[in-house]
């Protein structure tokens, strides 16, 4: 068993983190750091927990635990390691953004590895500190990265991703009120996403002379999570061709999956799974890319690579999925 310590524990990505490491057959939760909410049960603040756990947050941290998650705001997390210090032996995985650009990774003598199973999983083996990928940027790169692992992504990629209200936090803002976001649909950041830094980073860690521009309009769902992406770009090749390649980078990945049939988001809800349907018309491929925002876009990636930090099957704990309905 392993011993995990969580900061931040009253958000979203929190909840499932909890959730997921309460039904991990290696995990022990030691402390759920939340200054907010220390002393409160924390199936108060979360409440489908509700007699799965009378743990409380905590107002103290161990430094001594094996594995530790920040779930904490972007920005938070650099400032919180400046202030906090912590064993050699434990190993960070920080779901913020301050660590994923190659320029943030070296951190007071830390070095994050980019937490993508399906680009670093030999490195996230043998790493102490995970940046754990952004929702938006795991969906997308996961419907393009076998386009520049073979250098083929010479051409613009235009991306229409939607997703759903979890994907802003529990924060309260004039876009997440139940009465704006229910029967409404509008989009934001277009063009200009946070997520698109880490993307091209990785596309380019695979092709570097790679000749393309991601553009991206992102758009606010009326559904509570999950994240609906459809990115096309030119191909010269036929759709059987695409299948193969795409089918063949992914034959190892235990959580993507390329996908015969037509794919709808309530597939991957409730799961760690990324599935992928490819469609062709004339020279366009186009990629359709579903996954949770909260799971495989957060919590339940971030189990992923704690399972390959300590070396336990990679799908541990992560098999939970109730029927779609």
């Amino acid at each position: 068993m392993i011993e995990v310590g969580i900061i931040g524990g009253a958000g979203y990505t929190a909840g499932e983190l909890i959730r997921l490491l309460l039904n991990h057959p290696n995990t022990k939760l030691d402390f759920i750091y939340s200054t907010s909410n220390a002393g409160n049960k924390v199936h108060k603040v979360h409440q489908d927990l509700v007699g799965s756990t009378d743990l409380e947050f905590s107002s103290t941290i161990n430094p001594e635990v094996d594995v530790l998650f920040l779930c904490l705001g972007h920005g938070n997390s650099k400032a919180f390691l400046e202030s906090q210090k912590f064993s050699s032996k434990t190993k960070i995985i920080d779901l913020s953004n301050d660590f994923r650009l190659e320029k943030d990774r070296d951190f007071q003598g830390m070095h994050f590895v980019y937490g993508l199973p399906e680009l670093n999983k030999e490195a996230i083996k043998k790493a102490d500190y995970i940046a754990n990928p952004g929702c938006f940027a795991t969906g997308i790169q996961l419907a393009l990265l076998p386009l520049p692992a073979h250098h083929l992504l010479n051409n613009d990629v235009h991306v229409n991703a939607v997703t759903g209200a979890t994907g802003a936090g529990t924060s309260l803002s004039d876009t997440t009120h139940f009465s704006w976001r229910d029967n409404n649909f509008s989009h934001y950041k277009a063009f200009s996403h946070q997520h698109l830094g880490e993307i091209n980073e990785s596309i380019f860690t695979l092709q570097k002379d790679a000749d393309s521009e991601i553009i991206l309009v992102p758009n606010r769902g009326n559904f509570s999570r999950g994240i609906f992406t459809t990115a096309y770009t030119h191909f010269d090749g036929s759709l059987e061709d695409a299948k193969n390649l795409y089918k063949t980078y992914y034959r190892n990945a235990v959580f993507t999956i390329v996908s015969d049939e037509d794919i709808h988001l309530k597939q991957v809800v409730n799961t760690n799974k990324c599935l992928l349907h490819l469609y062709k018309h004339n020279n366009k491929l186009l990629i359709t890319s579903i996954v949770d925002n909260l799971l495989k876009g957060a919590s339940g990636q971030a189990i992923q690579n704690m399972n390959l930090m300590f070396g336990f099957e990679e799908s541990e704990g992560l098999l939970l999925k109730s029927n779609y309905f």
